[in-house]
């Protein structure tokens, strides 16, 4: 398999070779920028760092759990500024892995920027150089996908490695125990630079199953990793109008992908996000591949909707269950990109989180309202791909403009909500469930930036009674850059 036959008609590839080298950015978000932050103050959540580290002993309030041992590794964009320029998206930022270690109910953080090319590049320029997903900018010119990785989106750990993943190339490897950059995760070398997205999911098999978009080219990739970590199975398959796609789910016999309704027009000094037309009139595909051979089995259509995040898929006979938050168009990402600027919608958009049942046998979707809000979805990982009862998620209660304001957890077979509201002085990060080592229940892990004393917080909770509030919180002398997607690994 030639790496030409999956790069030859990607939208990457193709602007590789035709970038101005005179084209500039927009140097007024730097300003604008912090003109908004006095006036948004939420909006110092966003400012970023410049330190390449961080490290410091959390503060435990509350009793942290004595048996709450490991690691928990998360990832985000963390630098977005250099030379009086800022980048214009939120995902555009270089990446920085944190991991909170956990062991005799104390917690100590530590963080580093990923050294990427892209990073080291520009940290010798002194200047931005790159172009990104947000942000329109071509001072150099790029050789493939992994030119521009920023390895800023989730912290995978598997096989006893651990990945810095991003949406458009390869995975990026971490040492688990410095954080110091390894480097390019190249599967086998004629598959370097091919998309592995930053949304991997991991079978109770320990099995890795993953994909890759390529906008552009009608082509998806699906990786299979085996459980000690080796290569098991890539193929592509043919997709008309692939265009961004964030996230999957599984099942016990297939992968299970949404595409929301993008048309793609490439074109020269337009950024990613601005080659993407929204297409009311368009359904939402949903596509169902095989995990055996990676062949499409069935491909049904809903009612057209944005959507970044899926929970869990399960089986149900002849039905696939899948939970999804959902939004009713794509202004949300524009509204992440005003946020970089410094400007704040009044009415911003949310998800709302649904129970869509795919009836394969009839080819038709219907849709369950779980709840009015939601984002940010997980299950606890023995429930991946099987039956689960409860979807643990963030909430819009509570919230500032800017992000989520609380944590909760929803009861698919009741509807019960179960939720700890923080407040508007409060950003909420994505809180993930840990199983606890005697087999009884699940904590619920997640950090949370206090805007009040500019200080983030690891939160602890008993899952089963989130509405009580924390069991313990961990709080650092300073601010940690907000993280997008993390996972915990036990000591």
């Amino acid at each position: 398999m030639k790496r030409r036959d999956f790069l030859g008609r990607g939208l990457l590839s193709g602007l590789a070779l035709s970038i101005p080298s005179w084209a500039q950015a927009d140097a007024g978000s730097y300003a604008s920028f912090r003109a908004g932050l006095r006036r948004h103050p939420q909006l110092a959540a966003l400012r970023g760092t410049e330190q390449e580290m961080l490290s410091g002993r959390a503060r435990i309030h509350g009793k942290w759990p004595q048996a709450l041992r490991g690691s928990f590794f998360r990832n985000g964009p963390a630098r977005f500024e250099r030379a009086g320029e800022r980048l214009e998206h939120w995902f555009d930022g270089d990446g920085m892995v944190h991991a909170w270690r956990m062991a005799d109910g104390q917690v100590q953080h530590q963080a580093s920027m990923v050294r990427t090319h892209k990073y080291l590049a520009e940290a010798e320029a002194g200047r931005l150089l790159y172009p990104g997903f947000g942000t329109w900018l071509a001072r150099r010119p790029f050789a493939n996908n992994d030119t521009l990785n920023s390895a800023n989106t989730n912290a995978v750990p598997h096989a006893g490695r651990l990945y810095a993943l991003w949406e458009g190339g390869s995975a990026t490897e971490i040492d688990p125990h410095s954080l110091a950059t390894r480097g390019i995760k190249t599967w086998r070398e004629d598959l370097a630079a091919l998309p592995f997205s930053a949304h991997p999911k991991v079978d109770a098999g320990g099995r890795l199953w993953n994909f890759g978009a390529l906008p552009g080219s009608n082509k998806l990739v699906q990786w299979r990793i085996e459980a000690d970590g080796s290569l098991g199975k890539v193929a592509v398959l043919p997709v008309a109008d692939v265009a961004m796609l964030h996230d999957f789910a599984i099942t016990e016999r297939y992968l299970v992908f949404l595409l929301p309704p993008f048309s793609l027009h490439p074109a020269e000094q337009t950024s990613f996000l601005d080659q993407h037309h929204w297409q009311p009139e368009r359904p939402m595909r949903i596509l169902v591949v095989d995990k055996a051979d990676f062949t499409l089995k069935h491909s049904l259509e809903m009612p057209a909707a944005m959507v970044f995040h899926l929970g869990n898929a399960f089986e149900d006979g002849q039905h696939i269950r899948l939970d999804a938050c959902l939004y009713r168009d794509a202004r949300v990402l524009d509204e992440m990109r005003a946020h970089m600027r410094g400007e704040i919608s009044p009415t911003p958009s949310k998800a709302r989180t649904v129970l869509l049942d795919l009836d394969l046998a009839r080819g038709t979707v219907s849709e369950q309202l779980l709840l009015e809000d939601g984002e940010f979805p997980r299950v606890a990982d023995h429930d991946i791909g099987r039956r689960h009862r409860r979807l643990y998620l963030l909430g819009e209660s509570g919230r500032n403009p800017v992000g989520m304001g609380s944590v909760l957890s929803v009861d698919l077979d009741s509807g019960r909500r179960d939720e700890y509201v923080f407040g508007p002085d409060w950003l909420v990060e994505e809180h993930v469930p840990v199983a606890r080592p005697d087999g009884r229940g699940l904590w619920l892990l997640g950090p949370a930036f206090d805007l009040a004393r500019q200080q983030t917080v690891l939160n602890v909770f008993d899952a089963a009674r989130i509405s009580a509030g924390p069991l313990a919180q961990a709080r650092l002398p300073y601010a940690a850059p907000l993280g997008f997607h993390g996972n915990f690994l036990k000591a």
